[in-house]
């Protein structure tokens, strides 16, 4: 079945809130098996409301909608919904008194107004908010639905399990997806390199999503038969590594920091990072990490020559004559703490993050990262070109993580 999602509230509009809402029931409808085929976002105004659900219930067999349900004037949605399908409003006794509860539970004084959150058909199906005063409401009339939702996301998110259990009865489908996670590889090579198999493919449906350095594919398959609908997604994946495995990192939707903390907690590895330019983010992200301890011993803020010479002993000549920025800065960092943090693995970065700073020879976006196991160092070169001064440094971090992946993948993962 085809479902559209009708946000309603002017402050959307004007960008006071985030749109959360539309993103979880995207989501949450999806994993349903119905598919969800437009977003609208419409102030508090009865005729633009009223209209757009016309234009929603032309095309789609069920509209949801979000926030309207409040006490005030502009709270409107129920009633345009029950006016578009010609559905009296009658007063229900038994809401009443259970707002009237939960304004005496509150500690508050109940006003008139929010009486008109006690109205609704006689054959709706009205939904409980367990966090707030305006109950939901499910609509029904020739074969088309409108499920009526709060705004809050903390009313919205826990009324929606009682409408899952409506839903699940209006469909036999059953849809299972995978991200397949990838970086190294941009969005457009990815689609070249695995388009033969999209082309020949009847039982799944690929999209592709790029963020900063990275790439995601997310694999779908719509059956009847779960089962068969997860083999579908499982043995494309197999053949997506046959084409791009080198460039996978993760298909559980796991973040590149989260599969690398748990690759050096499964070979019980301590690692430590110098950084320069990045100015701890690597060492941030890695603490975010609920367990980190495990495997973080230390992370040392580089910045100046000063800090590179007195904590990590880089030499004064290797500074004076390649400069702070190199392949030998890089080396004699990682190598540096090494020594002094004596963790399995140290891993450091310097560079040029501007937007001042860079020359002809090293422009801005340079960086260097290098890592040690105390018997050999490896260092790369990386030139992050019209990238703004956060982002070289987020994608300077992403790149060490990608670094310390491929560096257990070729010394431990095979052994």
């Amino acid at each position: 079945m085809r479902v559209s999602i009708l946000n309603v509230g002017t402050e959307l509009l004007f960008g006071q809130i985030v749109n959360s809402n539309a993103s979880f029931l995207s989501k949450e409808l999806n994993d349903l098996g119905f598919d969800v085929m437009y977003h609208y976002v419409v102030g508090d105004n009865p005729s633009r409301i009223k209209k757009q659900l016309e234009v929603a219930l032309s095309d789609t067999d069920i509209v949801i909608t979000t926030g309207g349900l409040g006490p005030t004037q502009d709270d409107i949605t129920k009633e345009i919904a029950c006016e578009y399908f010609g559905m009296p409003l009658v007063l229900y006794d038994d809401i009443v008194r259970d707002i009237e509860q939960k304004f005496i539970k509150f500690n508050k004084s109940m006003d008139a107004n929010n009486l008109r959150q006690a109205y609704f058909p006689e054959d709706a199906i009205i939904l409980d908010n367990a966090f707030g005063t305006a109950p939901g409401c499910i609509l029904k009339k020739d074969n088309k639905i409108i499920v009526c939702l709060p705004g809050p996301p903390r009313e919205l998110i826990p009324m929606f399990s009682d409408v899952k259990s409506y839903l699940r009865d209006l469909t036999d489908d059953h849809i299972y997806y995978k991200f397949i996670k990838t970086i190294g590889i941009g969005e457009s090579a990815l689609e070249t390199k695995i388009m033969d198999l999209v082309m020949n493919q009847t039982d799944t449906t690929v999209a592709t999503y790029a963020s900063l350095g990275e790439t995601y594919l997310r694999i779908t398959s719509k059956n009847k038969d779960y089962a068969r609908a997860k083999q579908n997604v499982e043995e494309f994946i197999v053949k997506l590594y046959d084409k791009i495995g080198e460039y996978i990192y993760s298909t559980d939707q796991k973040d590149l920091p989260t599969v690398v903390f748990e690759k050096l907690l499964e070979y019980n590895l301590k690692i430590s990072s110098a950084e320069s330019c990045t100015g701890g983010l690597f060492a941030s992200t890695m603490i975010d990490i609920e367990g980190s301890s495990q495997v973080f011993d230390r992370g040392i803020i580089s910045y100046s020559n000063e800090a590179k010479n007195e904590i990590l002993n880089v030499s004064q000549d290797v500074l004076d004559k390649f400069g702070a920025v190199s392949e030998e800065t890089a080396s004699a960092m990682a190598q540096g703490l090494f020594e002094i943090s004596k963790s399995d693995i140290s891993v450091s970065v310097t560079g040029i993050a501007g937007p001042d700073g860079g020359t002809i020879d090293k422009p801005v976006g340079l960086v260097y990262m290098a890592i040690s196991d105390g018997k050999n160092v490896s260092v790369f070169k990386k030139l992050y070109s019209k990238m703004s001064r956060n982002d070289i440094r987020k994608r300077s971090v992403l790149d060490m993580y990608k670094m310390i992946f491929d560096f257990l993948e070729q010394n431990y993962e095979k052994r």
